[in-house]
């Protein structure tokens, strides 16, 4: 097949080359907004003009104490790989929603908490976050897909929240749910998927010390695309478990039936633990590809944290733990 010489004329509204900002230039105002707590919003906004609702009164908690407890066998993911590829599926169902993530408002928002607890209410997202002791750790994250990434969150014990819920005795989960917004959610108004997103613990696991409430990463506030305000970070488990932008916890004595789980549950079920011998039925689990260096490299059961959380499934053999 032979080839064509494209000749290309610039159109009378774009730029020359020679006047765009230069690149050094850009990359500190990035740092400058990210700074002020303006994190993924300098594309979209000159400096200094997001609107003052938006402005985080956490952002002076940033960056929060590193745990040195939740160490790495691998190099951090950048930053910028970690925040453009991703899955959100109320902006779309490819991989670079990032831009159209910029819509949601995550001020104000609101967090119920009810269901099998002392008392109903709902809080202030905001206000939540100011009350819980946040801290840095480094985890590894394993998506369904088979590919991983290594990142540093910020956040607070679940357990925190637990607490802070007072759940009655007989609360055997934790059902999540995410914001609904079709006029900002262009993926919400596909009717074919049961809007909300919804996802779910044991109280074992809602309970257990690796998992975590995310609000923050890379030592910034969460970014809207990585589930801002608040979402849930299980490390064990396959990356859909763990549910972004939460705007309810209701707690329950029945098992909830995930999001993923009512679309398709013979691929998705409910536990949905890492497990490189059970695999996915259109694609291998045995090794996943690291984000941004493409490397290969062998998945872990339980994602590498199975000395932890082994025992959480000591008794459901007959269970479909690793789907």
């Amino acid at each position: 097949m032979g080839s064509t010489m494209l000749v290309r004329s610039k159109r009378d509204w774009e730029m020359q080359e020679c006047d765009a900002t230069p690149e050094a230039s850009y990359l500190d105002r990035r740092r400058l907004l990210a700074s002020m707590g303006f994190v993924g919003l300098s594309g979209l906004f000159p400096a200094g003009a997001a609107r003052a609702a938006d402005r985080d009164p956490n952002a002076d908690k940033y960056p929060a104490p590193r745990n040195t407890t939740f160490t790495l066998d691998r190099p951090l993911t950048s930053e910028e790989d970690a925040t453009t590829f991703n899955n959100f599926y109320e902006f779309g169902s490819h991989k670079r929603i990032w831009r159209a993530a910029q819509q949601l408002r995550i001020r104000p928002w609101s967090i119920v908490i009810d269901g099998l607890v002392e008392q109903e209410r709902t809080v202030d997202a905001d206000a939540l976050i100011a009350r819980m002791p946040l801290e840095e750790r480094l985890y590894r994250f394993r998506c369904v897909e088979a590919w991983a990434m290594a990142v540093p969150w910020t956040g607070f014990p679940m357990k925190a929240l637990v607490d802070f819920a007072r759940p009655l005795g007989s609360a055997k989960y934790v059902r999540m749910e995410t914001f609904l917004d079709p006029e900002r959610a262009s993926g919400q108004r596909q009717f074919w998927y049961p809007w909300p997103y919804v996802e779910g613990l044991t109280m074992a696991e809602a309970t257990h010390n690796l998992t975590l409430m995310v609000t923050g990463l890379y030592g910034k506030p969460l970014p809207p695309q990585n589930g801002a305000p608040i979402r849930l970070i299980a490390p064990w488990k396959y990356g859909f478990k763990s549910v972004k932008s939460i705007v309810r916890f209701t707690f329950t004595d029945t098992r909830p039936v995930s999001f993923w789980e009512t679309i398709q549950g013979s691929e998705y079920g409910f536990w949905a633990n890492v497990n490189p011998d059970v695999p996915h039925p259109r694609w291998s689990q045995a090794t996943e590809r690291m984000l941004g260096t493409e490397e290969r490299r062998p998945t872990q059961l339980y994602n590498g944290y199975g000395d932890q959380v082994a025992p959480l499934y000591r008794d459901l053999q007959d269970e479909p733990l690793y789907m």
